[in-house]
Parts: C-alpha cells; structure tokens; sequence
C-alpha cells in the first residue's frame, strides 16, 4: 500500500477527473502524462467509472491511479478491484477507513472541520482532503486549522482554480491540491487532447513555495 504523502511528489495538482465515456479514458490519461501529470482521481459519479479505472490501470501503468467518491465500503473494494493504488472520500467514517486498511487500498479522507480532522486524526491519517476548500472557509480556514493542526497536511479540493490553486499551495499545512479544471467536460467530448495536456503543463508549473 502506497503512503498517500507520497502523491504530493508527483506534482502539484491532482486532477479531480469526470469520465462519461470509456473509450475517453486512455487518450485523457496519456494527456494527462504528457503535460507531466502523473497522479490521476477518477471519481466515481458516472456509470462507466470503474470500467473505466480499470482501461486506464491496464493501457497507462505508469498513472498513479485512484478513485474518487468513495462513499462505502463497496465503493472501496470496487475500486481495488479496478486497479487503484488510492481512494479519496468527500468525508470519513471509521468503515471507510477500515475498508481501505483491509483492501489495501492507501486513503486521502476528506474533512471540513476540526472535528472530522481528529476523527481521521484518531484512526491514524495525518494527510487529509480539506474539501469542499472554497465553500469551507479557503484560505483563512486552513490557516485557522494549522494553530491547533500543525503536524496534520491537506489537499485542497473543491472551487479551486489556476486563479487561486497558488494560495493555497502557499500555505504550510497544503502539500498538493486537487482541481477539476485540467479536464474539461468540453475538451474531452471534442477530443481535444492536446488542450489537456496545455491545462496540465500549466498545472505542473505551479510551485509549492
């Protein structure tokens, strides 16, 4: 099982990605590497999901791949099962957590408040999805948590943009972010790959000052 921390080194953004289509997972994922990310969370809130998870762990072996939405403790063995490295929930509960211990399967849980951080704190994750990070209190809201928080890091993940994606990744207590804007709905349905991998390169560019 990976360490989550782990995910930070491969670059800045994790793209938060929405597949509709499986026969658009392979060539995304190629665009995705070849603008220099690495790290991929598919999420599961389409029917082709998992199907497509597993195209991409079997044609792009080198991604980093994980499952988004994980919600249940099927979610969990689903996506193991499809060929993920990671899970990422939208929250935490002690039987996603177990679920994923039992599976394998390396968690990044997501969190809002100092009492789910303590929660996942107790069950010993340290690197937690700050999310949804806009409408939670952004910026000053992270700055808040590192007072009482400060061995604890997170992934940003909700409202981010290239606009703003430097101010988080300024702050002590972030290590990556995540952000849906590398994957246009649009660019996939037009099969604009080469957009992709611009949106990428531009992400891989931002720095963790």
């Amino acid at each position: 099982m990976i360490d989550t921390t782990t995910l930070a080194s491969h670059g800045p953004v994790i793209p938060v990605i929405v597949l509709q289509r499986v026969e658009h997972a392979v060539p995304m994922a190629e665009a995705l590497l070849a603008g220099g990310v690495k790290v991929l969370e598919v999420t599961l809130r389409t029917p082709v999901a998992l199907r497509a998870i597993e195209v991409i762990a079997n044609a792009v072996p080198e991604a980093v791949l994980g499952a988004g939405t994980l919600r249940s403790a099927a979610d969990v063995r689903s996506a193991r099962a499809a060929g993920c490295q990671f899970g990422v929930s939208p929250g935490y509960t002690r039987a996603i957590g177990t679920e994923c211990r039992e599976a394998g399967l390396a968690l990044l849980p997501g969190v809002s408040t100092a009492s789910e951080v303590m929660a996942a704190n107790d069950d010993g994750l340290m690197f937690l999805k700050f999310f949804p990070a806009v409408p939670a209190g952004g910026v000053p809201m992270l700055k808040a948590l590192y007072g009482p928080f400060p061995d604890v890091s997170f992934c940003p993940t909700g409202g981010l943009t290239p606009d703003n994606a430097a101010q988080f990744l300024a702050l002590p207590n972030v290590r990556v972010c995540g952000g849906s804007w590398l994957t246009p709905t649009d660019a996939m349905e037009q099969g604009d790959w080469a957009r992709i991998t611009r949106l990428a390169r531009e992400a891989s560019t931002l720095r963790k000052t």
